[in-house]
């Protein structure tokens, strides 16, 4: 009989390996997404920017408005 309020479990175990794999992984796209934020402040801070200090959709960028995480 199933019961209709029995949570779902996982079957096996994940191994240490994967689980180091999923780690670095998540770990890596912090260190990127870090690195273009750090370059992309420099670039504005350093007002030697060729990109006229827009961002993708062409609004112009304000420093006092970019937010940390």
């Amino acid at each position: 009989m199933n019961n209709p309020f029995s949570m779902a479990v996982p079957k096996k175990r994940t191994s240490i390996s994967k689980k180091h794999i999923r780690k670095n992984i998540w770990k890596k796209k912090g260190y990127w997404a870090a690195l273009k934020a750090l370059s992309i402040g420099k670039s504005l801070y350093s007002d030697k920017s060729t990109l006229s200090k827009s961002n993708n959709f062409g609004r112009v960028i304000n420093p006092l408005e970019i937010q940390t995480i």
